[in-house]
């Protein structure tokens, strides 16, 4: 008995059905960030050369992130888990989450204390709300 109530307590399911939809995964890679080491794993920049074949967009260069790439406004920014994430501090921040349980899932912020961690989790439950990082800093005193 005691193990279906905890199935139960998994919490709502994600409101938006749709199929997530990438018009790209991979990272556009830097302009000639394969011939040196040092820009190898660096994130995108605009080429500003006044020849440079990426910026003129030429037939075979590596292509330029535009606007065109961008995701479906109705899936996105939505985790694998089918919730949008809120970052939540304090039990207060957590209230504003409570007619949109279907929609976006409380992450727990990195510097909440354990203690205050246990209140937001506990109430999130209460509030059927979905907590992407409810285990992380729990240890096993409380049984104690």
């Amino acid at each position: 008995e005691a193990r279906s109530h905890i199935f139960t307590m998994a919490g709502p399911t994600p409101l938006n059905k749709k199929t997530v939809v990438k018009k790209r995964t991979k990272k556009f890679a830097r302009h000639q960030s394969d011939q040196f080491i040092r820009i190898r794993n660096s994130s995108w920049r605009k080429p500003k050369g006044i020849d440079g074949r990426v910026r003129r967009r030429f037939k075979g260069a590596i292509p330029m992130p535009s606007i065109g790439y961008g995701s479906d406004k109705k899936t996105r920014n939505i985790h694998p888990n089918g919730f949008k994430s809120v970052v939540v501090s304090n039990v207060a921040e957590l209230e504003m989450l409570m007619m949109h349980n279907r929609t976006y899932a409380a992450t727990v912020a990195h510097s909440v204390s354990t203690r205050v961690r246990r209140d937001i989790i506990e109430r999130a439950e209460q509030l059927a709300i979905r907590v992407t990082n409810a285990a992380a800093k729990l240890r096993a005193e409380e049984d104690a």
